[in-house]
């Protein structure tokens, strides 16, 4: 299987191409258009801020490209975002995969001190569609770090709750996406990217 990492601006792809790595599969980390369009499976992973990534993006045409792609498709934390509209994390307009909008967590007045930004660490997710958690059981813990959320919609296929529910992961067409990191999630993890490889 031919199974493409996409290179930009963004963190994390060595962990995600580590993660990989342990289930037995090679994937090649690139840039180039060519091989995102000819690859069976794309990843597009990411940890930074959304506007000057979407900036790097436009200026390498690397968005074209993603919204074009007719194969599956994972976005990770930041492309999960970064597939969504527009986020409020400077005013930025996003790919428009999803029609979600991306929101910064505000506590709730009086609860600072106990619901703390960003949302740091292992939650557990529910209401569970889509092949993509194929054998994981409801309340399963996963590993998550962000200031932003996607709005619950027709597109969510996992919740999570924190300050209020949120998209956990969202699933339109050949577009798949999670705001934790299967990368980190341990078993449970290893399990969604063995699925996504599987769609």
């Amino acid at each position: 299987m031919n199974i493409v990492i996409i290179k930009y601006n963004a963190g994390n792809i060595e962990s995600v191409n580590n993660a990989l790595n342990r289930l037995g599969v090679s994937a090649e980390i690139t840039a180039d258009p060519e091989k995102i369009r000819k690859a069976d499976k794309v990843i597009f992973p990411g940890v930074g801020e959304a506007s000057t990534t979407m900036a790097y993006l436009r200026e390498h045409k690397l968005d074209e490209l993603i919204v074009s792609l007719k194969q599956p498709v994972l976005g990770i934390c930041l492309g999960l975002q970064l597939m969504c509209s527009h986020s409020e994390e400077n005013d930025t307009d996003c790919l428009g995969i999803f029609e979600e909008k991306v929101k910064r967590f505000l506590p709730k007045p009086g609860e600072e001190y106990i619901t703390k930004v960003p949302h740091m660490g292992w939650n557990a997710v529910n209401q569970l569609k889509s092949d993509l958690f194929t054998g994981v059981n409801e309340n399963e813990y996963v590993y998550f770090v962000h200031s932003y959320y996607a709005e619950k919609s027709e597109h969510t296929i996992a919740t999570c709750n924190y300050i209020q529910p949120f998209s956990a992961a969202l699933h339109k067409n050949n577009f798949y996406a999670t705001q934790f990191h299967p990368e980190k999630s341990g078993t449970i993890g290893a399990k969604i990217l063995e699925n996504f490889l599987k769609i």
